[in-house]
């Protein structure tokens, strides 16, 4: 099902302000992070994707500047949020990605979005495109967010879509419900375990 040479991982926002003791919204994510073991998850995931030759994709939210949103005519609930917490603040360590995750060579850094989308207004489908990529499966913050808008923007432009339940999370145990069970099931192909992905991922690179 995942080919390593048309599958891609994208991580979206690893940023130690989501998922780093002392990060500004750690403490809203922490609960649901340590009940789905979410670092745990989202080392197996990037790790299985190195070995199996899978391409690994950095999805950075935008690092916050001064400026950034003032001027704007309607900035979403979120972007007001991050205007008045600096959220990822550029410079600052919590704007930069964990130590567990750090680009490699062969991985990819998109653009920054701006909003909730990865795709939206960056070069990552094109980047995608570029290297012969199908199917994406998407990992990281925040479940009901980010990860659904990439992920359904994704399937709007004809890729296959994998969610993967543990290897995300989000503010509260409601918004992963919404994500899994009453949105994801809207837009993705596949929403699997952490334990499911690495299994295929094994298969497949045995398969090639």
């Amino acid at each position: 099902m995942y080919d390593p040479r048309h599958t891609a991982v994208l991580l979206v926002d690893p940023y130690n302000d989501f998922i780093s003791e002392g990060g500004k919204a750690w403490p809203r994510v922490e609960s649901v992070a340590e009940q789905v073991g979410l670092l745990d998850h989202l080392r197996a995931v990037v790790g299985a994707a190195r070995a199996t030759g899978v391409q690994v994709v950095f999805v950075p939210h935008r690092r916050w500047e001064p400026g950034d949103y003032e001027t704007w005519d309607h900035p979403n609930p979120t972007q007001v949020s991050i205007m008045e917490r600096h959220s990822f603040a550029r410079g600052t360590w919590g704007g930069e990605f964990h130590p567990d995750f750090q680009p490699q060579p062969e991985d990819v850094v998109v653009h920054e979005h701006w909003a909730q989308s990865g795709f939206a207004n960056t070069d990552l489908d094109m980047r995608l495109k570029q290297r012969g990529i199908t199917h994406v499966v998407a990992i990281g913050l925040l479940a009901n967010t980010c990860i659904e808008s990439t992920g359904r923007f994704a399937m709007e432009l004809g890729y296959h879509v994998t969610l993967v339940r543990d290897a995300t999370a989000a503010f509260l145990p409601e918004m992963m419900h919404a994500a899994h069970e009453l949105n994801g099931p809207t837009f993705a192909h596949a929403i699997v375990t952490t334990a499911e992905l690495v299994e295929a991922f094994g298969e497949a690179r045995s398969g090639i």
